[in-house]
């Protein structure tokens, strides 16, 4: 049956309204979906995806979908691989010979070098090719992903029905939330409620995640609060007005990391110890208390495989 492109047109790429495809439809191509910049019609399964969002990418892996190239970031820095490749899933992009575009600045000649039939760009951070929408898009269909305002599990469906990867991104998220089940069933969780964050020790700094990040959605699902921010408190956002993190620094870093545990994303012993050094910190409830804990290098972005890891660093510290 063809439905009518009015019906046809229910997918919002921004992730904010993501309304689902009928089981008898979501086989079928062509496909409309709708982003920021309008209407776009995909007239096959994509067989040739590029992605411009390192963070993207490790979702696109996830749920087995045909991305060749990828952007990368900074190579063997604290979150990424040799290649610039999150450390998480480096390894399964080596295996699926997964290309390397550029390291941090986009480039438009790289992605057309790569003949896609379908380009990815992140709406905001670090890793966005926003600024070559317009060139990009006389390459090959290009849509632009919201992922800092919802979880992880909703950017995979969101990806699986763009690239026609349903059924293995509701296999993926199946699989997450078994382990999920029992990691919570079995957890005490320490005192709450609890500050999520990066840590930056140079710049005596952090990202504290907010309840719309990935990261904050993860840890409410276990059963964790986030310790609401100090009324009257002066943050900034930048990276394109995101809203998954909340920038401190300064006098605003103490105020702000309230909660009575520390959860240190994108960080190693060494960042607990570094907090637990700072004299600055030193009257936290939570540093007082050794209540500062690590989850890992390869948390910085979540995707399904470093869920996966968070789950398993959780169930070590309080199960």
């Amino acid at each position: 049956m063809k439905f009518p492109a009015l019906f046809r047109n229910t997918l919002l790429v921004s992730g904010l309204c993501l309304l689902g495809l009928s089981s008898a439809y979501a086989a079928d191509w062509p496909r409309d979906v709708t982003d920021s910049r309008g209407a776009h019609q995909l007239e096959h399964k994509p067989l040739r995806i590029v992605s411009t969002s390192v963070t993207l990418t490790g979702s696109l892996l996830a749920i087995d979908a045909p991305v060749i190239a990828s952007g990368a970031t900074t190579p063997n820095n604290r979150v990424a691989d040799g290649q610039g490749f999150l450390r998480q899933w480096g390894d399964i992009a080596k295996q699926r010979h997964v290309a390397r575009l550029y390291i941090g600045e986009p480039n438009a000649e790289a992605v057309a070098a790569q003949m896609p039939d379908l380009i990815l760009i992140s709406a905001t951070g670090g890793d966005s090719a926003l600024a070559l929408y317009d060139q990009l898009s006389t390459i090959a269909p290009t849509l632009i992903i919201n992922y800092d305002s919802q979880s992880w599990q909703s950017l995979l469906t969101q990806l699986g029905q763009i690239t026609g990867q349903e059924k293995q991104a509701a296999q993926r998220i199946a699989e997450f939330d078994s382990q999920m089940a029992k990691v919570k069933q079995q957890m005490k969780l320490p005192p709450q409620p609890v500050s999520a964050l990066v840590y930056t020790a140079a710049a005596h700094s952090a990202n504290l995640w907010t309840p719309e990040s990935a990261q904050g959605k993860l840890l409410e699902q276990l059963g964790f609060t986030l310790a609401p921010l100090p009324a009257g408190l002066h943050t900034s956002q930048s990276q394109g007005k995101r809203h998954d993190i909340i920038q401190l620094g300064g006098e605003n870093l103490a105020t702000g990391l309230n909660g009575k545990s520390l959860f240190v994303f994108a960080g190693d012993q060494k960042d607990t110890d570094a907090i637990e050094a700072n004299p600055l910190l030193s009257h936290l409830e939570a540093v007082q208390n050794k209540r500062v804990y690590a989850l890992g290098t390869e948390t910085f972005r979540l995707d399904y495989y470093s869920a996966m890891r968070v789950l398993e660093r959780l169930g070590k510290l309080f199960g």
